[in-house]
């Protein structure tokens, strides 16, 4: 299960003794967490490593591409620059296999069998793409059957499939959490702290596990957490998956998301309200609803290419315990070449993740200058976050450096652009003994700690962090909070605001908007202590006892 990010600080100190402890030891004293002063950072640095990363000349640094090819080459520059040594036996890189895959010729979406037949038309009203490495993708004439939010999690006794037979079906799921109106982070979803049932890779993962055909997604910005306009860049054109020796076979044959007015549509057309099944699909004991004489029909072909991506790896050695490891990770891939605005259609991918690449240079220099820490510093630029965390997931599966030996880390992604904030926000709070360390930061930083002003968007299952976490190694998400420093909360959700609205996975994320530096360089020192803390302790933190990670890691360490 997922601890509840409302944890209270008070009740640190207490998880902070299971620190030292591994499974069936008796609670030990806390670690002593070690006293690192805040560095001075180049600012030149962040700046110029951003500008040449997020330039039109490397193309939007899309996996496999004459942009990858500039970006790793880069990225080795740099990392030699600053004092680091390659990280893989020797070697800068490690190869990450993926299969690009880009759906071409798509047909509008039809349902027929209904009151009348409706369509949705390709980018516009839905987007298709497939996990199955195959030249066409055909789903047709197939039964639909609406399944909630797609759900079945046995521990909480719900099943959005119970009863009904989906194999060869469309299912159309309801995207977040049941629960995710309710104001607070409690409930049987944990409230409006989405887990990660409410995420749509899970969704696909689970329409798949049943035998669905396809699984089509409604789309709703406010339980989404973002507009169709992220939706619809970020799901055309290229895509990249995983090499596998089955080429997807156990997935569905097709996936996709759907404009909910169309939904509406839909659901009206096969004499049923949405809004009341959506209502109901919210209560356990929800059963699923077939569409009755609704037959669903798209295809799309698809160019397939097998590319190898990479991973880039530098490490600072440790002086007194070289083998093991503090990791710093962030992701340097964005979309590519992507859906034109005002015809630019390179999405430069400036704040996210140049903004974060850069940070690691930047961090690199300051550890060079201090000089290496006790533990080793592993410093490692992934490749295919946008495409689901591809390239962590694969370095977390064939570590160059063992996950048992793997303190924590900090990962880095899409630096604070809006300016220096009072406070500190800890995605998934509450889950690890790095709460002991936050703490300790904000009062050398003089920022309070607040929860996730928006956990409905599901953060923690986001980001390149999840790829290490859901196999056991504790690790740093966090980062500014909305109360600017000079504005306050309403000029810091502005600015959220505007980012999110106006450049998140699109063309505007550019260099140039950036106008707003402060706030980068005062996260990036708070990194800086998070991981020298680690690096000069002596100290193994673990997930609070019932957590959803913490078997991992007492797997990996087990008590002596």
């Amino acid at each position: 299960m997922r601890i509840s990010s409302t944890l209270k600080v008070a009740g640190l100190a207490g998880l902070a003794m299971l620190a030292a402890c591994k499974q069936g030891d008796t609670p030990a004293a806390a670690p002593v967490i070690p006293d690192i002063a805040l560095p001075d950072l180049s600012l030149t640095t962040l700046q110029d490593v951003t500008k040449e990363l997020s330039s039109d000349a490397f193309e939007g640094r899309s996996p496999g591409t004459a942009g990858e090819e500039k970006t790793v080459a880069y990225l080795i520059k740099k990392f030699e620059e600053a004092g680091l040594k390659p990280g893989n036996n020797g070697k800068w890189t490690q190869d990450v296999p993926l299969v690009e895959i880009t759906a071409k010729n798509a047909t509008p979406l039809s349902f027929t069998g209904g009151k009348t037949p409706v369509t949705l038309q390709y980018a516009k009203d839905y987007v298709g793409f497939s996990y199955r490495v195959q030249p066409k993708t055909e789903i047709k004439d197939s039964d639909v059957v609406f399944v909630g939010y797609g759900i079945n999690a046995p521990e909480k006794g719900w099943n959005d499939y119970a009863g009904l037979d989906v194999k060869g079906k469309t299912v159309v799921i309801l995207v977040n959490d049941p629960d995710w109106q309710t104001k607070e982070a409690k409930g049987e979803f944990n409230g409006r702290a989405m887990t990660y049932y409410g995420r749509w890779t899970y969704k696909y993962e689970e329409a798949a596990r049943q035998g669905a055909a396809a699984a089509l997604i409604v789309h709703d910005t406010e339980p989404a957490a973002y507009g169709w306009n992220v939706v619809e860049s970020s799901n055309t054109g290229t895509q990249y998956l995983a090499d596998s020796k089955d080429g997807g076979a156990k997935e569905t044959v097709a996936n996709g998301w759907m404009q909910l007015g169309k939904a509406k549509e839909l659901f009206a057309s096969a004499g049923q309200d949405f809004d009341k099944l959506r209502d109901a699909a919210k209560v356990k004991g929800f059963k699923p609803v077939a569409l009755t004489g609704v037959k669903a029909s798209f295809s799309f072909d698809n160019m397939i290419s097998k590319k190898m991506s990479r991973n880039v790896i530098g490490v600072l050695p440790g002086t007194k315990r070289p083998d093991e490891y503090v990791l710093y990770t962030a992701h340097w891939d964005h979309l590519g070449r992507c859906q034109p605005v005002a015809g630019d259609d390179i999405c430069n991918g400036a704040v996210d993740n140049a903004t974060g690449t850069a940070g690691l240079v930047t961090l690199a220099q300051a550890y060079q200058k201090a000089g290496a820490a006790d533990r080793s510093i592993v410093f490692l630029a992934v490749t295919a976050e946008e495409s689901g965390l591809l390239g962590s997931k694969y370095y977390a599966e064939n570590p160059i450096f063992p996950l048992a030996q793997t303190v924590g880390g900090v990962n880095m992604d899409a630096l604070n652009a809006v300016g220096p904030t009072k406070d500190i926000v800890v995605v998934g709070r509450g889950k690890s003994e790095l709460d002991a360390y936050v703490e300790k930061l904000a009062k050398l930083d003089k920022r309070v700690i607040k929860d996730e002003p928006t956990p409905e968007k599901g953060f923690y299952y986001r980001s390149d962090h999840f790829s290490f976490a859901k196999l056991g190694v504790p690790m740093f998400n966090f980062g500014s909070g909305e109360d600017l420093v000079t504005g306050g909360v309403e000029a810091g959700k502005k600015g959220s605001e505007d980012y999110e609205k106006n450049r998140y996975h699109a063309p505007g994320d550019e260099y140039e908007a950036i106008t707003n530096w402060d706030g980068m360089l005062a996260d990036l020192r708070l990194y800086y202590v998070a991981g020298r803390m680690l690096a000069m302790s002596d100290a193994w933190p673990n997930w609070v006892e019932g957590d959803e990670f913490r078997a991992a890691r007492d797997k990996s360490r087990p008590a002596k």
